[in-house]
Order: structure tokens, then sequence, then C-alpha cells
């Protein structure tokens, strides 16, 4: 699958009718981690409708399916990126740096001054992924069961 479609890739809020999509998405974005990790990652076993419900999630859609989403959530200095992920059918045309524009833009709308995340440390292909977007590690956590690596971007 190409990704590519007669219309340029959407960006929008999500609505409970997508949540179906975002699970199957996260399952397939996710799903070569699991050797890695030794258990499906959060984002692989996320609830997804309480999401989508508080208004935390955004979809992407390439050639008329939803190709990708982000969950992020606007907290007091920042803006928190949960879960991003791209159908890997979709990988490789800047989808994921759409959604992570996205995040961006919200941040620099609501006054704050950088944007979090973090990421599981075997998730080499993520931390590659954010250290271009402008992203650089602040810590590193065992939490919840998982080797985590916090990362911050700044926007000032």
């Amino acid at each position: 699958m190409s990704g590519a479609g007669s219309e340029a890739p959407a960006v929008r809020p999500a609505t409970a009718g997508d949540v179906a999509a975002i699970t199957a998405c996260a399952e397939a974005a996710y799903a070569l981690y699991v050797p890695r990790i030794g258990r499906k990652p959060a984002p692989m076993v996320a609830d997804f409708a309480a999401h989508v419900a508080a208004g935390e999630v955004h979809v992407i859609e390439a050639g008329g399916h939803l190709a990708g989403y982000m969950v992020m959530m606007v907290r007091p200095g920042e803006v928190f990126i949960d879960n991003v992920a791209v159908d890997p059918g979709h990988q490789g045309l800047g989808l994921g740096g759409r959604l992570m524009a996205l995040a961006e833009a919200t941040a620099r709308e609501s006054g704050l001054p950088q944007l979090r995340l973090y990421t599981n440390v075997v998730m080499t292909e993520n931390v590659e992924f954010y250290g271009y977007l402008g992203f650089t590690e602040t810590e590193r956590r065992h939490e919840d069961g998982f080797d985590r690596i916090y990362m911050v971007k700044s926007l000032a």
C-alpha cells in the first residue's frame, strides 16, 4: 500500500467511531516491539475510547483511511505526547511528522514552552525520530514495568 491517495492527508480530532481503527493502528505499528520488550507495549493496551472521549486524540487520514493517530494532553507548562503511531503501510510518508507538528502548533498557540514525551528504551527507531525532530533526552526511568526514555523539545 502506498498510503498516497488523491487527497492530501488530513488531520482531525478523533471521534468515537475511530476507536476501532486507532486500536488496529496501534496493534500494527507497535507489533514489532513485542519481541523486544517481551510483552505488549503500553500503547497496544491503551484505553483509546477514554482518550477520544477526553478530546486527547487526533487522527491522520491518507487515501481515505485512518493512517495514524496521536494522543496528546495540554498540561500546565507543556504539551505531553502520550502516544503517536502510523500504520506500517503508511510509514515514511511524513505523517508522523505532521502529527508532531500539530502538537508543536498546539503548544505554541497555548503559549506553552515545551513538548514532552517518553518512549521505550528498545524503541530505538522512535528515539532517533524524536531526536531528528529536536527532542533531547532528559531522563530514564523504570516504571509500570517498562524502561522509558523521557524527552523534551523546548519551543523557546
